[in-house]
């Protein structure tokens, strides 16, 4: 089945009962038992819902895996996979990744005597000279927010496992309709499915997936221990945006490469990132894995310029944090969503007041690209003045 079908006709999709062509929204805490240690398959919602069931199936099908799991917000999928690591580990992670998920390995993780070292997870040879012997995993996002820094998923799985350690793979950028990174290796990929998968602002839902049964159950596990999952209306709202996620991206992706080609041409512009771009380092690694580009793209101001005079002269672009929804979003990553990395790391790694994230949604890309010459000239005009 092609994934525009799966996107529509996934697993429990319709009501087994009722024949309902939505899946039935089971908003109950408890479930009634024949007999003590006796029931229909469901005791307690924390431990399992008929709702989350589905959209856990509907995950795991999408990202050709085996199991899924749903959490209350991609923090708490990326927490519950780490939790899988213990005391003395090692993790080898992408530098400059999303701040959330820096400030969680950093300020919490560290505190419970799991160590990190941050790199360009791209470079192969230093990814692999950071292994130690307390190695147990690799956390890596590619394309990485917001550099877009790319890393070959099926080389990096071959060192990881040969070196006996777990490759997890943050997906949100790309989602499951653009890259897949089970089929290249991975043992784990992770969501926030509040972004694209959902991609209409209004849930906050994590998602994973995985294929080893022996993973999935010490997973599920910590799913059911920690009980940071998902409400079933959450679960259905994200599988109501799912069926539309294929059109949403193609669109978005369409947009993004307009959007791209006319930045390279401004004088305002230094610097255009996006894995569509030909000059982008990695990105035929990124053609390899990946079936398009995506539709979040970053740009740096050329030197005087301020990206906080541009992102607030905006009006079209919504300015927020998050990513991935119909509305197209402007992020100033340096305040915004990497705060938590210290001052002289986020320059270190080129994320400074002059780097600008953008997620293109669906609006008309004329009225986008309009917005975005408005607020450079305003941007431009703030700076000549005295």
């Amino acid at each position: 089945m092609k994934r525009a079908t799966q996107l529509i006709h996934h697993p429990g999709g319709t009501c087994e009962y009722t024949g309902a062509v939505s899946v039935p929204i089971y908003q109950v805490s408890t479930f009634a038992q024949d007999a003590v240690g006796a029931n229909k398959g469901y005791d307690y919602s924390r431990s399992g819902n008929p709702t989350r069931a589905v959209l856990e199936r509907y995950i795991a099908s999408l990202e050709a895996g085996e199991h899924g799991f749903a959490f209350a917000s991609g923090m708490a999928a990326i927490s519950s996979c780490l939790a899988l690591l213990k005391t003395g580990d090692h993790v080898i992670a992408t530098a400059g990744l999303y701040g959330g998920t820096y400030r969680l390995l950093t300020r919490i993780y560290e505190d419970l005597g799991i160590t990190t070292t941050f790199l360009d997870t791209g470079d192969l040879k230093a990814t692999e000279r950071a292994f130690t012997a307390r190695t147990a995993a690799v956390f890596v996002e590619t394309p990485s927010n917001p550099m877009m820094r790319i890393t070959d998923l099926r080389a990096l799985s071959d060192i990881a496992h040969r070196r006996g350690a777990l490759l997890m793979v943050d997906n949100t950028f790309m989602s499951p309709w653009l890259q897949r990174p089970l089929e290249a290796g991975a043992d784990l990929v992770i969501h926030s499915a509040t972004k694209f998968l959902g991609g209409h602002s209004d849930l906050i839902v994590g998602l994973a997936a995985c294929r080893d049964p022996d993973l999935a159950k010490r997973l599920g596990r910590i799913q059911n221990a920690v009980g940071a999952i998902p409400g079933p209306m959450d679960c259905w709202l994200l599988m109501r945006g799912m069926k539309t996620l294929g059109v949403r991206l193609e669109r978005g992706q369409a947009t993004a490469a307009r959007i791209a080609e006319w930045l390279v041409r401004q004088e305002e512009v230094e610097q255009v990132l996006w894995p569509g771009a030909a000059d982008l380092a990695g990105a035929e690694v990124h053609r390899r894995q990946a079936d398009g580009p995506g539709a979040i793209l970053s740009f740096r101001l050329r030197e005087g310029l301020s990206g906080t005079a541009l992102c607030n002269r905006t009006r079209v672009w919504t300015l927020a944090v998050s990513l991935g929804a119909v509305e197209s979003i402007i992020t100033l990553p340096a305040r915004m969503t990497h705060l938590p990395y210290p001052p002289g790391e986020r320059e270190a790694l080129g994320i400074d007041d002059r780097l600008v994230r953008l997620s293109v949604g669906l609006e008309d890309p004329d009225d986008l690209v309009a917005d975005l010459a408005d607020a450079l000239a305003g941007a431009r005009e703030e700076e000549a003045a005295p």
